[in-house]
C-alpha cells in the first residue's frame, strides 16, 4: 500500500479510451479455465454465489415438493421413514445454510464495491476463498445424501438422537464436518465485508451516507463473526463424542441441554443474518420506485444494528419447553417481545416511503411490497411464540413451521427475487420481461400464502412437525391437500422466474446504464460494469449522488467522472472509517489459483476425517500448505519503480 499525502500536487490526465483500455487490461479476468479458477473479481464471485445459491434453492424446493406429496394424504408410503428423515434434513440444511445466507453474500459481493465507489473488496483472494469453500461444503454435505447416508436428524441435529449410540452411520459425521467447513467460508467472507465497509468507501461517503443494504450486510457479518464459532464448536464437540468417546453431550456425564444452548446461540442470530441484508435490499430498492428517499434513514440504520444486538439475547425462546427455570423464561420472553420494536421501525419506514411517494408498480416494487406484507404476518406469528405459555401450546407443531417459512422465505426469497429483477440490468445489461415478471410475482405470492398460511391452522389443530405421515381421522387431510397445492403453485412461480431469466439473457431489452433512474453509485457506471468498476474513484456529497439535482438539498455535488485515476496497477482507495477521508492507495492482488487450491486441500482434510481416510487428510494438508505458500509469497507491483503522484482526472 502507498501512503497518501495531502500536500501532493496531483497531475492531470484525460479520461481517454486509451486509459479505459489500460484499466481493462489490468483488471480483466484471464481467458480459459485457469483464468476462471484464478479470478478474484468481486463481480464474478458474486454471480457465482447467486447462481450456486439459486441452484440449491431449486434442489431444496424439489425436496419440499416430494415431502408435500408424502403429506398430501394420510398414511402415504411414497417415502420410507429413513428416506423422509434424510430428505427433511437436507431440505432444511439447503434452504437455511446453503441458500439463504449465500445468496445474500452473492448480491453483496457483486454490489458492495459499486455501491461504495471502490474497485474491489478489501481482500479479493479471501473473497474467492469464501466462495470455493462454500461450494465445497455444499458438495460435501450432499455427497452422503446421494449415496443414501445423508444427514438424518433434522437441520437442528438434536442430541442424543445425533449421538453414535442412536445414529451409528457416518450421516451425522458428514453433517458435523460439513457445517464446520461452511462456517470457515462464512467467517472469512464476513471479515472481508467488515473491513471493506470500514476502509474502502469512496471519498465523501461518510458513515451516514452509505446505502442501507451495506448496513444490513455489515450487521449480518458482525453477527456471523460472533455466532458461527458457537455452532462450529458444537459440531466439533459432537464429532469428538462420536469418534473418540468423549462425553460432552452425554446426559449422564455432561450437560443434556448443552447442544441446544450452543446451537441456538448461533441459530437465532442466524435468522437475522439471512433477513437483514434482504431488508436492506428493500430499503434501497423501494425508494427508487417511490421517487423519493427512504423515510427515516437514520432510524432504519439504527434499527438494523439493534435487531442483531437483541438477536443475541433471545436464543432461549427456542427452548421454552425444555424445563428451564421460570426466571430465565421471563427474561428471554421479554427480550423476544422487545425485538419486535426495531423490526417495526423498518416496516413503518417502508410504509411511509410508499405512502408519501409516487409509486411505480413495477415487478421489483411488487416483490418488495409483497415482502412487507409477509414480514408482518411472519412477525406477528413470531411475536405470539415469544410468550412462554402460548409457546408451550404451539411448540413442535405446524404453527412453528408456518412462522419459520414466512420469515425465511417471505423475508428472504421475495426481496432476493425483487433484487434480481432490480439489479439484473446491472448484472447483464438487459431487462427482465415486466409482463412475465408480474405473472411471476402473483403466482409466487398467491402460491406462498396458500401453502403456508393454512399451516398455522394445522398447528392449532395439533399436527406435529417432523412427522413423515399421519393417521386417518385426524381432520388434517383437507388442509394438507391445500398446502400441497399451494406449494405446487409457488414452484410454478419459481419456474416462471427461471424462464424469464433464460429468455431475457438472450433477447431481453437493452437496459442502459440506469434504467430505473436510481440514486446510488452502482448505476453511475455501465451495465454491466467494466472490470475496474469506475474509471476514476468517485467522491460523493450526499446519500443520493444521482438524485442531487432533483432533490436540491444542498449546493454540493458528487463527482463521478473526476477523481483519482489509479492506473499503475490493480489499485483502489482506502479511506478513514467514519468520514471516508482518503489516506492510502491499496495495491490489490492479481488473479491466483491459491484460493481454489486452498479450498480443495481443506476439503480433502475434512473428507479424510469423515471417512477415516487419513492418507486423504494428509494429501489435503500438503495441498493446503502449498496453497498458503502461493498466497503469502512476497510480491510487490511497484517495488522497482520511483514513487509517482496519484493522477487525477
Amino acid at each position: 500500500m502507498t501512503a497518501w499525502e495531502d500536500s501532493r500536487v496531483p497531475e492531470t490526465a484525460d479520461l481517454t479510451q486509451d486509459v479505459r483500455d489500460r484499466l481493462k487490461e489490468i483488471w480483466e479476468e484471464k481467458p480459459g479455465l485457469l483464468g476462471w479458477i484464478s479470478s478474484v473479481d468481486h463481480k464474478e464471485i458474486g454471480k457465482r454465489y447467486i447462481v450456486t445459491a439459486f441452484a440449491l434453492l431449486i434442489v431444496g424446493g424439489i425436496e419440499a415438493l416430494i415431502m408435500r406429496l408424502q403429506l398430501a394424504g394420510p398414511e402415504r408410503r411414497l417415502l420410507s421413514p429413513e428416506a423422509y428423515d434424510q430428505l427433511f434434513t437436507m431440505h432444511g440444511v439447503t434452504m437455511i445454510f446453503l441458500y439463504a445466507s449465500p445468496v445474500l453474500s452473492g448480491f453483496s459481493n457483486y454490489l458492495w464495491p459499486l455501491l461504495l465507489g471502490s474497485r474491489d473488496m478489501a481482500f479479493p483472494r479471501l473473497n474467492a476463498l469464501s466462495y470455493w469453500i462454500y461450494l465445497a461444503a455444499a458438495v460435501f454435505l450432499y455427497a452422503g445424501f446421494v449415496v443414501g447416508h445423508g444427514p438424518d436428524d433434522g437441520w437442528f441435529n438434536y442430541v442424543p438422537y445425533a449421538s453414535r449410540e442412536y445414529n451409528p452411520a457416518f450421516n451425522i459425521d458428514i453433517y458435523a464436518l460439513g457445517l464446520i467447513l461452511l462456517g470457515i467460508s462464512t467467517t472469512v467472507g464476513s471479515a472481508n465485508f467488515v473491513v471493506t465497509f470500514l476502509r474502502t468507501r469512496c471519498p465523501g461517503m461518510s458513515i451516514n451516507r452509505v446505502p442501507i443494504l451495506t448496513w444490513g450486510t455489515l450487521t449480518a457479518s458482525v453477527g456471523n463473526i460472533l455466532a458461527v464459532p458457537s455452532v462450529s464448536l458444537a459440531f466439533f464437540l459432537l464429532w469428538m463424542d462420536r469418534q473418540f468417546g468423549t462425553h460432552f453431550y452425554d446426559a449422564n456425564q455432561g450437560q443434556p441441554l448443552l447442544w441446544q444452548h450452543l446451537f441456538w446461540m448461533f441459530g437465532h442470530p442466524w435468522v437475522y443474518v439471512v433477513v437483514l441484508p434482504a431488508m436492506g435490499m428493500v430499503s434501497d430498492g423501494l425508494p427508487t420506485f417511490c421517487r423519493r428517499p427512504l423515510v427515516g434513514y437514520t432510524p432504519v440504520a439504527l434499527a438494523t444494528v439493534t435487531t442483531m444486538a437483541l438477536g443475541f439475547g433471545v436464543w432461549v425462546h427456542h427452548m421454552f419447553a425444555t424445563g428451564l427455570p421460570n426466571l430465565a423464561l421471563s427474561f428471554f420472553s421479554g427480550a423476544s417481545i422487545a425485538i419486535v420494536i426495531p423490526s417495526a421501525v423498518a416496516v413503518f419506514a417502508w410504509t411511509a416511503t410508499i405512502w408519501t411517494g409516487r409509486p411505480r408498480i413495477t415487478t421489483p416494487f411488487l416483490f418488495f411490497a409483497g415482502m412487507i406484507v409477509l414480514f408482518v404476518i411472519g412477525g406477528v406469528s413470531g411475536f405470539m411464540t415469544a410468550s412462554a405459555p402460548l409457546d408451550w401450546q404451539l411448540t413442535d407443531t405446524y404453527f412453528v413451521v408456518a412462522h419459520l417459512h414466512y420469515v425465511l422465505i417471505g423475508i428472504n426469497v421475495f426481496p432476493v427475487v425483487g433484487g434480481l429483477y432490480y439489479w439484473f440490468p446491472k448484472f447483464t445489461g438487459r431487462m427482465l420481461d415486466e409482463r412475465l415478471g408480474k405473472w411471476n410475482f402473483w403466482t409466487m405470492f398467491v402460491g406462498f400464502n396458500v401453502a403456508f398460511l393454512p399451516m398455522h391452522l394445522l398447528g392449532v389443530m395439533g399436527m406435529p412437525r417432523r412427522v413423515y405421515t399421519y393417521p386417518q381421522g385426524m381432520g388434517w387431510t383437507a388442509t394438507n391437500v391445500v398446502v400441497s397445492l399451494g406449494a405446487v403453485l409457488f414452484a410454478i412461480g419459481v419456474l416462471l422466474l427461471l424462464i424469464n431469466v433464460a429468455v431475457s439473457l438472450k433477447r431481453g431489452r437493452i437496459a442502459g446504464d440506469n434504467p430505473w433512474g436510481a440514486p446510488t453509485l452502482e448505476w453511475a457506471t455501465t451495465s454491466p460494469p467494466p472490470p475496474y468498476n469506475f474509471a476514476v474513484i468517485p467522491s460523493v456529497a450526499s446519500r443520493h449522488p444521482l438524485w442531487e439535482d432533483a432533490l436540491g438539498e444542498s449546493t454540493a455535488r458528487s463527482r463521478i467522472d473526476h477523481g483519482l485515476l489509479l492506473d499503475r496497477g490493480r489499485e483502489t482507495i482506502a479511506t478513514s472509517p467514519l468520514d471516508a477521508e482518503p489516506n492510502l492507495i491499496l495495491e490489490m492482488p492479481a488473479d491466483t489459483p491459491a484460493p481454489f487450491l486452498l479450498a480443495v486441500g481443506l476439503t480433502g482434510i475434512f473428507a479424510g476425517a469423515a471417512g477415516h481416510w487419513w492418507w486423504l487428510s494428509g494429501a489435503g494438508g500438503a495441498l493446503l500448505v502449498l496453497a498458503l505458500l502461493m498466497w503469502f509469497w512476497p510480491r510487490r507491483m511497484h517495488a522497482d519503480e520511483p514513487e509517482a503522484e496519484p493522477a487525477h482526472v
